[in-house]
């Protein structure tokens, strides 16, 4: 791209006689400005992609539909992940079931510690009976030693019992909790299968129908704003270190021909796009047009400095050299800001010098 300048108002006085083409230098309006191809498109527009592969089943929307945050958009099908979520659900029940449930395991155990309990309590009762009448010597070695080891028994088994109970407490606990966590995990996956906006926004286009593959590496979707317009102007890379925030720019669109839209620029992308040497830049309307749609096409000059009053001439009467002929000769001028038509004269000519235009 070339940057494009442009004067306001200009207009000098050239002599069309039989002699040599001739003008005197004229005060005028001087402005410089950035050529941009420009197109609009809905601020904040983002393609839509599922988060897993499938088949699409549902298209819940329609393009042009005004949509909100986390409201459906596409539904995909898997039959390996439904299967997955129910197994997963009948896990969890299973698990539920034998920590706490009708069919507990735990109840079993608890019934056997209460039948092991009343059994070291007589056996308890029946040892310390045997053992005090021993003590008086009442009773044989023999039924003090097999009461004694009853009561053992019944204090090991006990024991072993409480033990068993909370190793299989724990490990069914622990059974839950995978289960839950399983669980948990497919309905996220089966949650994914539901793709949703993340905005409140209009959609622009799907790019899927119902029965074709849908890929993470492919969008489904866009969405964007409803009202809120945007400019996407590429600018040519010699041009980009001219462009800074705030520069007004004149956008014209080929839907309105004649009409000249004035913006600011907004944004500044830093990454230049090595396909075609440009970088992009985002403008903002002052006065948007009433109807607007993504994708329409234009021209943009973001202007880069305007001054006021400054001498000119055109720039065809100006030699390579910075040397204009006059009628006292060839005169050397400083110069200043140009454009496509008129070059800033800052010093060498005043407003009477008659400046001739060069022979070819």
């Amino acid at each position: 791209m070339k940057v494009l300048l442009y004067s306001c108002s200009l207009f000098f006085i050239v002599a069309c006689t039989n002699q040599r083409d001739n003008i005197q230098p004229k005060l005028q309006t001087l402005t410089a400005s950035v050529y941009a191809s420009a197109m609009v498109q809905p601020d904040s527009m983002y393609q839509v992609y599922a988060v897993v592969s499938g088949i699409l089943d549902q298209v819940l929307v329609e393009e042009g539909d005004v949509v909100i945050k986390n409201q459906p958009l596409i539904q995909i099908t898997n039959k390996t992940s439904k299967l997955n979520n129910d197994n997963a659900q009948y896990a969890l029940e299973l698990a539920k079931d034998n920590y706490s449930g009708n069919a507990a395991v735990l109840s079993s155990l608890e019934e056997d510690i209460a039948m092991a309990q009343l059994q070291y309590k007589n056996d308890s009762v029946s040892f310390f009976r045997q053992k005090n009448l021993w003590e008086k010597h009442i009773g044989s070695q023999q039924d003090y030693d097999n009461k004694k080891l009853r009561y053992g028994l019944a204090l090991s088994s006990l024991k072993r019992m409480g033990n068993n109970y909370n190793s299989k407490k724990n490990a069914l606990q622990v059974a839950l909790k995978q289960a839950q966590i399983h669980y948990n995990a497919t309905v996220v996956t089966t949650n994914d299968f539901l793709v949703k906006s993340k905005m409140n926004g209009k959609v622009y286009a799907l790019f899927k129908e119902p029965g074709e593959i849908v890929t993470t590496a492919a969008p489904i979707a866009a969405i964007g704003s409803v009202n809120q317009f945007i400019i996407q102007l590429l600018v040519d890379e010699v041009d980009i270190v001219q462009i800074a925030p705030q520069q007004d720019v004149l956008i014209t669109l080929e839907a309105y021909v004649d009409r000249v839209f004035k913006g600011k620029v907004s944004k500044i992308y830093p990454k230049k796009d090595e396909r075609n040497q440009t970088f992009i830049v985002e403008a903002v309307f002052d006065q948007p047009p009433k109807i607007l749609y993504p994708g329409l096409s234009g021209e943009a000059n973001i202007i880069i400095t305007q001054k006021k009053n400054v001498l000119t001439i055109p720039k065809a009467y100006l030699r390579a050299d910075n040397t204009v002929e006059t009628d006292a000769g060839i005169v050397e001028v400083k110069t200043g800001m140009q454009n496509l038509e008129a070059v800033e004269i800052l010093s060498g000519l005043t407003k009477r010098t008659t400046v001739y235009k060069p022979e070819p």
